[in-house]
């Protein structure tokens, strides 16, 4: 017997077998039901078996092995499956099982209802190992998904909601240094608590951006006008406040006039000082430059420091990527942040139309560039 008619003769035994298994999977599992342990097993195997009764091109077998699937405006049996596991509180690792468990199932079935091992048997049984694979990788990409998308919202949720009492720690810490006379020691311990509580908004608010950008709405950007080269002279000296033992210098040419977002764009300049500043080499100056071109203003900030490794340039934007620790580490600031402000910054450039890169090597040193487009507004 042909292996997709076999299946689909013998389809409750394939299904009890597998529902076996998958009632092992979980201690929950006691309270699902029957029909909850089943859902799409059958449209699973109907695929299966349609899959292997079809008409095949070698340059469709190649598609398949690369695990592209057929376009579609419904979600497949696999996905849909995927999604109610992800619900049921099945982990990845216990929903590839079931696959696993599926196709041995079949497979020894198969084999023990004596089948003659011919030609035509071997290319079903190839056919059917494709179609499994397939439905495995739609599985887990839609849970893959599925999973990327609670951690996020859990991310955005925690961020917007600790901004709040957060806000009110660093507040009653400003006002209790103004309301009356404090000792040394608690107006030490006051500023101590709003420096933290800022430093945790800080946080806070970057996690917040994350989730912005991986939920796909893109960080909001509210164009105005502006001088970016003002910015700069602001935020570096804020810099050399903060730093007083660092040396920055800065130069500004052109027109640095435009319409871009503010509150942005010195979030843009912020983090790639602040970064200069984290590994750069205490003894060398931080360069920055601002220059107006006419189509574009460019920002490049320089430091002397360790270069990033090639392999570490292909990712430093990502998010969560810090640049590693390095063997003579003494003459850098200590690692303090989450390695969320470079992946940031590339959000907040591309949502300016712009383009931020690195470059980096022993000799010249790190220069991280940003170039923010100028927007030309149509007369009302």
């Amino acid at each position: 017997m042909r292996l997709a008619q076999f299946i689909r003769d013998n389809i409750e035994l394939i299904v009890g077998e597998w529902e076996a298994f998958a009632r092992s999977l979980v201690p929950e599992s006691d309270y699902m039901g029957p029909l909850a342990l089943r859902n799409h097993i059958h449209q699973i195997l109907a695929f299966v078996t349609a899959d292997i009764e079809s008409a095949q091109t070698d340059a469709e077998q190649v598609r398949k092995s690369h695990g592209e699937k057929p376009e579609s405006l419904y979600p497949s049996a696999a996905e849909v499956h995927a999604s109610l596991r992800y619900d049921g509180g099945f982990n990845m690792d216990q929903m590839v099982s079931e696959y696993r468990s599926l196709r041995a199932s079949v497979i020894k079935l198969w084999q023990a209802a004596g089948p003659e091992s011919g030609i035509e048997d071997m290319r079903d049984l190839i056919r059917f190992n494709e179609a499994i694979d397939q439905a495995l990788t739609e599985s887990i990409c839609d849970y893959t998904k599925k999973m990327d998308l609670s951690r996020n919202l859990f991310l955005g949720i925690l961020s917007h909601d600790l901004r709040n009492p957060l806000g009110a720690i660093s507040m009653s810490a400003q006002l209790t240094m103004k309301i009356g006379a404090l000792s040394e020691r608690q107006t030490m311990l006051q500023s101590q608590i709003s420096d933290s509580s800022s430093r945790a908004t800080a946080i806070v608010s970057s996690l917040l951006d994350l989730t912005r950008a991986r939920l796909g709405s893109g960080l909001p950007i509210l164009r105005e006008a502006m001088d970016i080269g003002f910015i700069s002279n602001q935020l570096v000296d804020e810099m050399r406040v903060l730093h007083p033992n660092r040396d920055f210098v800065l130069t500004v040419s052109g027109d640095t006039t435009g319409d871009w977002d503010k509150a942005r764009i010195g979030q843009v300049f912020s983090n790639l000082l602040g970064n200069a500043v984290q590994y750069g080499f205490r003894g060398a100056p931080i360069t920055i430059r601002v220059e107006g071109m006419p189509r574009e203003v460019v920002l490049s900030v320089h430091n002397e420091g360790v270069p990033i490794s090639e392999d570490a340039i292909g990712t430093i934007f990502n998010a969560l990527t810090r640049a590693p620790a390095v063997a003579d580490d003494t003459q850098r600031t200590p690692l303090t942040n989450l390695g969320l402000g470079l992946y940031i910054s590339k959000e907040i450039v591309t949502a300016h139309g712009g383009k931020i890169w690195v470059t980096s090597s022993e000799r010249e040193g790190t220069t991280f560039t940003a170039s923010f487009p100028r927007t030309v507004k149509t007369p009302e």
